[in-house]
């Protein structure tokens, strides 16, 4: 029962969520740590921050490492399965259909409108991982600043950040 309500939970987040993995991850968390109790905040936050520098799509990992929180290697196999299973349907619709409608106005109007939602979902991301104490303390915050600042003023590959921040990190905390 629990490896069904994991899929229908994490295919419904699939189907239902636009813009990628930093979208999902209000939904993840309501899901996951508020409606059903599979994991705790911090427990979302620690998933949040290892899917940060885990290969791969954000949304897939989550769903993998909730997944196996809550009910193992099956957990997390039918919690992946669950979230990308939509993606895989609708994709291979839209490819489909795509070049048929792509100068449609109405198409245009519809993924002109959806930016804005995509938006707004990353910055909800981004309070829920604050309020989940991501930041903790001065030296995180000064670790996200100067990320912050060299990836979007300086444009240093964000791959580059995530190993100084790692070794920021040590430095800071392994003491």
């Amino acid at each position: 029962m629990v490896l069904l309500k994991l899929f229908l939970v994490f295919f419904k987040i699939g189907s239902f969520t636009v813009g990628g993995g930093y979208a999902m991850i209000p939904f993840i968390k309501r899901e996951a740590v508020e409606i059903n109790n599979w994991i705790s905040n911090s427990d979302f936050v620690e998933i949040t921050a290892l899917d940060s520098v885990t290969p791969g799509q954000m949304a897939v990992n989550m769903a993998t490492f909730v997944g196996y929180k809550v009910s193992g290697i099956w957990g997390a196999i039918i919690a992946t399965i669950g979230v990308v299973l939509p993606s895989l349907i609708l994709v291979t619709i839209i490819a489909s259909l795509f070049y048929k409608f792509k100068s449609n106005k109405i198409v245009q109007a519809l993924l002109n409108g959806l930016k804005p939602a995509v938006v707004a979902l990353i910055a909800v991301s981004v309070v829920y991982l604050i309020q989940g104490k991501a930041i903790f303390d001065i030296k995180s915050l000064i670790i996200s600043v100067c990320v912050f600042v060299a990836v979007m003023v300086f444009r240093v590959n964000p791959i580059y950040m995530v190993l100084l921040s790692g070794v920021a990190g040590l430095i800071f905390y392994l003491r």
